[in-house]
């Protein structure tokens, strides 16, 4: 079964795609003429000339939105298209998730004429400053520990890599693990950590201390007094990276 027919059920109600990360997800894109999106989910961020979504949950393909882009199921590593496919394939926030990273790469170089972009993290970063898993869910951070894939490696496999940050605004509008990072409580609510696969795989059981701890900060208003500096900041860099390669 894959992943997200256990954890994608509420997508759609917190993970609404943000425009700006849009925008530059797009620009990254260039001027191609079709796209192919791999481990699609729900369908965020594809642009119009997107041709085909690939993903392995029939959970997420039935929640994209009508009009979206014919869905394929399969896996990244397993790619049922031809060589040289589409002008440009995009991965974005999967390759976390793929069960052999190399094969998944080689599929992306396979089927993409022109270019390659992935959004993903680098861990090390995310772990040193963002405060919820530094400070309070070291739990969440050891899980990623085990699943997040070191940039260096991937720009190994696609070889020339032009890397950006992906600054997240405060107000952002897709939740995923560091959307709320001005909007602390939002970790309280269970539908928000539903959206976020970090904290809905490691488990309830296991974040129940640290989240416990976080509510009372809050209430004290300790969290605020040590989160002063970030409270005064419209976006952050907490490791999230783009990476754009062309054959």
């Amino acid at each position: 079964m894959a992943i997200y027919d256990s954890i994608g059920a509420t997508y759609p109600r917190t993970r609404q795609p943000d425009p700006r990360i849009a925008a530059q997800v797009h620009a990254a894109l260039g001027n191609v003429t079709d796209v192919i999106n791999v481990g699609a989910g729900t369908g965020s961020y594809e642009p119009p000339q997107t041709a085909l979504a690939v993903e392995p949950s029939q959970v997420m393909i039935a929640q994209r939105p009508s009009g979206s882009a014919p869905a394929l199921r399969a896996v990244a590593e397993h790619l049922p298209l031809r060589d040289n496919a589409a002008d440009a394939v995009m991965a974005l926030l999967t390759v976390h998730h793929w069960s052999d990273l190399a094969a998944g790469i080689g599929e992306l170089r396979r089927v993409a004429r022109r270019r390659i972009v992935i959004l993903t993290w680098d861990q090390q970063i995310f772990r040193e400053r963002f405060w919820l898993v530094r400070d309070y869910l070291p739990e969440a951070a050891a899980f990623d520990d085990t699943r997040a894939t070191p940039t260096d490696q991937l720009v190994d496999l696609l070889g020339g890599v032009r890397q950006e940050p992906v600054w997240i605004p405060h107000d952002c509008t897709d939740g995923f693990g560091a959307a709320y990072w001005r909007r602390p409580r939002a970790y309280l609510d269970p539908q928000v950590r539903a959206g976020i696969s970090m904290l809905a795989q490691t488990g309830e059981d296991a974040l129940e201390p640290g989240l416990t701890r976080l509510a009372e900060d809050l209430v004290t208003g300790r969290w605020h007094t040590q989160q002063a500096e970030l409270l005064a900041l419209d976006t952050i860099d907490v490791g999230y990276r783009l990476l754009v390669a062309d054959h």
